[in-house]
């Protein structure tokens, strides 16, 4: 039954026809400059808009843009980038080739992760036009450079079709909920796409609606998915609905609820149990549920942008008796240099769970990501869904990055990661065995024409178990136009 019902869902996505003239429905995951440049403009006051739900929607972004008074500042260059990447009009036809490899992956994962494997390589193909947008992107990952563990992959194809406010798509797309630029705690790109259908508003503009104008800018989006791959509970769905509004200047929260129901040994009725929201010790629901509550005010301090952000995930309903939650804090400043604004981020996360939002000395080890009903717990082909370092982890992230007058983006990442614990008996799928790690990255990002190459170095002091000891790494992604 549930090939039926997932082949039914993107027949129906697939049957929807083009028509003509723009550019992308949205600004992708997984580029730091890009998300740099409207994370600046956001705290500048020039953007006043849902900055932290990625996909982007880039009608919004365009039409913020078009009113921003820009002139000669230093957020010039930032929306001047933006506009390239947005502005390429009418119905285009464009394909490349991406290339990703490294000696070892990165164990901390974040916005901006490379690949997830030593080897990737794609093929991609895109057509966009006013309402009607495709990316194919087929290739193969591999574990080793032997062929033994190499996959074939559709990671990051979609169709998506402009229908009145919304945009309705299905495919392998990744996604960001939340404000952190090192870890999001509920979904992130740390795992690869599932195969999913699923819709989200067009524009985040606010509503003509009276009830709703107090929102301000607004997004909503939902999707399901299939839990293919190796996995002890097949047959396995997942779902996830995610809102943030934006109800004053620089101020934006957003709310989700992501889900997994069905599946091998579960009974199967999803509109019964997806409306059973209690879930405590009393009352244990039949899925593997988990929300989250994250903040963001961005705002020019002192005349230096600047933002600040939480973060917290309950695995289980009640926030002030027993919510399982984990946490994550950070904040961001632009400084001016030279070459252009320089941001400086601090980040924390922590997924030992604490057994109300405030409780910070009562912990449930193992809770974030594991569920007792549900052995596979909340991850996809090997990795979470949420939080790269998994289940009972800890992450201090320090980061700088900035863009000089050539558009080159240049990033240095410093991590202190304590990963999974004594305490933790439900496991962690980064490590066999707890270990702490001190990680520093330096990135740099050189458009080249039709090229784009992508240098990485990384050298930790540590490493997941099995293995142990200092490691040290490279990796180069290229990306070129045919």
């Amino acid at each position: 039954m549930h090939n039926a019902i997932v082949g039914g869902l993107f027949a129906a996505a697939l049957l929807i026809p083009a028509t003509s003239a723009a550019a992308s429905p949205w600004l992708d995951v997984g580029d730091n400059q890009m998300r740099g440049d409207v994370a600046l403009l956001a705290a500048s006051g020039l953007i006043d808009d849902v900055t932290t739900q990625w996909p982007l929607p880039a009608a919004s972004v365009i039409a913020e843009l078009a009113d921003a008074p820009l002139g000669g500042t230093p957020e010039a260059a930032a929306a001047n980038r933006l506009l390239q990447r947005l502005g390429r009009g009418g119905d285009t036809l464009t394909a490349g080739i991406t290339l990703d490899a490294t000696n070892s992956p990165a164990t901390v994962y974040g916005f901006d992760g490379l690949g997830r494997e030593q080897g990737q390589a794609q093929f991609t193909l895109d057509y966009d036009s006013a309402t009607t947008w495709g990316h194919l992107a087929l290739g193969a990952i591999t574990a080793d450079y032997t062929g033994r563990g190499t996959k074939w992959m559709l990671d990051g194809s979609y169709l998506a079709q402009k229908a009145g406010p919304l945009v309705i798509y299905g495919g392998y797309l990744s996604h960001w909920w939340g404000p952190g630029w090192i870890s999001a705690l509920s979904l992130s790109n740390n795992a690869r796409p599932m195969p999913q259908i699923g819709f989200t508003r067009s524009s985040s503009a606010a509503s003509d609606w009276p009830v709703l104008r107090w929102l301000g800018p607004w997004q909503v989006e939902f999707f399901l998915g299939y839990l293919d791959g190796p996995r002890l509970q097949k047959h396995t769905y997942y779902n996830a609905l995610h809102f943030t509004f934006n109800p004053a200047p620089g101020l934006e929260i957003g709310l989700s609820r992501t889900e997994q129901f069905c599946g091998q040994g579960h009974p199967c009725v999803p509109l019964r149990d997806y409306f059973d929201l209690a879930n405590d010790p009393t009352h244990i629901n039949r899925t593997n549920d988990q929300g989250t509550f994250e903040i963001k005010y961005s705002h020019a301090l002192f005349g230096t942008p600047a933002e600040i952000y939480l973060q917290v995930m309950n695995e289980d309903s009640s926030p002030f008796t027993h919510s399982g939650s984990s946490h994550l804090f950070g904040g961001s400043l632009f400084l001016p240099s030279a070459s252009g604004p320089l941001r400086l981020t601090a980040e924390y996360t922590d997924s030992v769970a604490t057994a109300d939002i405030f409780s910070f000395g009562d912990v449930f080890h193992g809770f974030a990501y594991n569920n007792g009903s549900y052995v596979d717990g909340m991850r996809y082909r090997g990795r979470s869904l949420g939080f790269s370092l998994d289940s009972d982890s800890r992450l201090f992230s320090l980061q700088a990055a900035w863009s000089d007058n050539r558009d080159w983006f240049y990033q240095l990442s410093l991590h202190h990661a304590v990963v999974s614990n004594p305490h933790n008996a439900l496991g962690n799928a980064v490590t066999a065995a707890p270990f702490i790690a001190n990680i520093a990255e330096l990135r740099l990002g050189l458009p080249l024409g039709g090229f784009r190459l992508d240098l990485a170095g990384r050298i930790a002091d540590d490493q997941p178990r099995p293995g142990r000891g200092a490691d040290a790494a490279i990796e180069a992604r290229l990306h070129f136009n045919l």
